[in-house]
């Protein structure tokens, strides 16, 4: 059953729109939040809303951030689902490593909304720091619990190669079982209750239905696997010194895949970059902390509060 969200009374008040369009070959799926983009002058039309490209995380698709975009009414904000999750076709001929989905990134935007800000959650701040450190021009980067440490290292590094096993098994499976293998219910379930850390029973009832519903909309067990690779073998540290974009890194106290004091050092090595710091959540920012999230990146933006929000 579907559990109510918090936040779709705010949700509700936005204009949504869904659109697709044709990056690499593939057909990506996006929805705009917000004020819809310029008709009839084509992508590169200007107008006063700040325009926002944002990149989700593994597993996920554009509905986990939806939470985030409910706090910001007064910017355009553009969320595709990455190619071979959600409702986006995989990129036909390629892997679905780290080069195909900054190469997708920096396509998607100049097909889309050339310039616009680019935010990255989780797995998505690898895709979008790498896209940004290989060309894609933005005036600013958000980070929302970037990745900002090896995976298979530090406290957490036994829990990722007991998912190393798993992704490794649901490959190696008969494609029907590997399949079942990977979207299993349970799995999932200890995946969403090992992140969640609010004590919001509601709240985390609607984390965990977020979940059930979501997480397990890929493609295909072969992609899934290429971008758990892609996932876990990098991470932001190897992209930041090459990005001039003023940056914003927003981090969480408890988050267990990095570390607050790697977040802190992963800050100081963009040329220009500010971090801010949330407690007594982990890397679920963008379902537990929204509205903190939303004010970060408003501030960073320089965007005034709606009327009325």
């Amino acid at each position: 059953m579907t559990v109510p969200s918090p936040y779709a009374d705010r949700l509700s008040r936005l204009p949504i729109e869904r659109r697709e369009v044709e990056v690499l070959g593939g057909t990506t799926a996006y929805w705009t939040y917000g004020p819809p983009l310029p008709q009839g002058a084509g992508p590169d039309a200007a107008d006063d809303v700040p325009t926002v490209i944002a990149v989700h995380g593994f597993r996920g698709e554009h509905h986990g951030l939806e939470p985030v975009l409910a706090y910001l009414p007064e910017v355009r904000v553009i969320a595709p689902d990455l190619p071979g999750f959600g409702e986006s076709a995989p990129l036909p001929g390629r892997t679905h490593d780290l080069d195909a989905y900054a190469q997708w990134l920096r396509d998607f935007s100049a097909a889309v909304a050339p310039g616009a800000v680019i935010l990255g959650h989780s797995f998505g701040s690898i895709v979008s720091s790498a896209a940004v450190a290989g060309g894609l021009e933005t005036e600013r980067l958000i980070l929302i619990n970037p990745i900002g440490a090896p995976a298979l290292e530090g406290p957490k590094g036994i829990m990722t190669r007991l998912a190393v096993l798993y992704y490794d098994l649901g490959a190696k499976l008969p494609e029907r079982w590997g399949t079942a293998v990977l979207r299993s219910r349970l799995i999932v379930r200890v995946m969403s209750v090992t992140m969640a850390k609010t004590r919001d029973r509601v709240l985390r009832r609607f984390i965990h239905d977020q979940h059930d519903r979501y997480f397990s909309r890929f493609a295909d067990r072969d992609v899934l696997r290429d971008a758990f690779v892609a996932s876990v073998s990098n991470d932001v540290r190897a992209f930041a010194p090459r990005i001039s974009a003023p940056t914003l890194l927003i981090a969480a106290q408890q988050d267990d895949i990095t570390p607050i004091e790697d977040e802190r050092r992963l800050a100081g090595m963009f040329p220009e970059a500010q971090l801010v710091e949330i407690a007594d959540v982990g890397h679920l920012i963008h379902y537990e902390t929204p509205a903190e999230a939303a004010g970060a990146i408003r501030g960073f933006l320089r965007v005034p509060v709606a009327r009325g929000r």
